[in-house]
């Protein structure tokens, strides 16, 4: 496994705008509750910021810039100019065509959480760590050695400053790939060298070149209807983008 190059923390981000030179034009952009979606085309997502914003300054200006312009932001410190970033990059690069891997089928009512339904089971001995509060994940507390590390902790999760304590002990660490727009991607790796590690989420970027920071596999979403992931993420919708939206894929990148 690699270990991440902190004496240059950029390099995840270009190496993300290098995949995503896309000039096509922006055809519309939506910041949901829950969700970011970007269209042009084909569509990304990347998770909303959890704060509350009165206005934006650049809205109603976004619709007709090129992809390539827009992915740029995603070096931005804004939170909400970082999620248009990788939003438009998950545009730009997560087209079907690209997204090989297998597709994960879980039972009804766990579509969401498919990622941990097609994991868990196989490291059911092992020490797990999650980056990201995932609706519905306090069901595996009592089945497996699970610790969540959260921004905003809920329940039973440790803060995310936890990881500089938890995630050296741990066998395996499941990063939310929010890490990316928050800026505590690079550290999170560092963090877990000497861990099987999964990025993870419907903000994932699908690009296999990030075996290269320590990513031993990735997750994230084919988009099977289009309209009906818009029409969601601009009404506020969660988990539900899950229900006819989107599906989960992995790809195995530790070989």
């Amino acid at each position: 496994m690699v270990k991440f190059d902190m004496d240059n923390p950029n390099r995840v981000y270009e190496l993300l705008l290098d995949a995503s030179n896309d000039q096509r034009e922006v055809e519309r952009i939506v910041i949901g509750q829950v969700w970011t979606v970007c269209q042009a085309s084909h569509s990304g997502l990347a998770m909303s910021p959890a704060i509350a914003t009165r206005t934006l300054a650049w809205a109603g200006t976004l619709q007709g810039k090129s992809l390539q312009k827009l992915s740029t932001w995603v070096k931005e410190w804004d939170p909400f100019k970082a999620t248009i970033g990788l939003a438009a990059i998950n545009c730009s690069i997560n087209s079907q065509e690209r997204l090989t891997g297998k597709i994960l089928e879980p039972a009804p009512g766990k579509a969401n959480l498919a990622v941990f339904e097609h994991f868990f089971p196989k490291i059911k001995d092992k020490k797990i760590i999650v980056i990201g509060h995932y609706p519905g994940i306090e069901r595996y507390y009592s089945q497996y050695n699970l610790k969540v590390l959260e921004r905003q902790p809920v329940d039973r999760d440790y803060p995310d400053t936890a990881s500089e304590y938890f995630i050296a002990d741990a066998d395996w660490v499941f990063v939310t790939a929010t890490s990316i727009t928050n800026k505590t991607f690079p550290r999170l790796m560092e963090l877990s060298a000497n861990t099987k590690t999964v990025l993870m989420g419907p903000s994932t970027p699908w690009v296999t070149e990030l075996s290269k920071f320590g990513v031993d596999y990735l997750v994230g979403v084919d988009v099977v209807d289009a309209e009906q992931l818009y029409q969601t993420a601009a009404e506020g919708g969660g988990v539900r983008i899950f229900e006819a939206a989107v599906r989960y894929k992995v790809v195995d990148l530790s070989s």
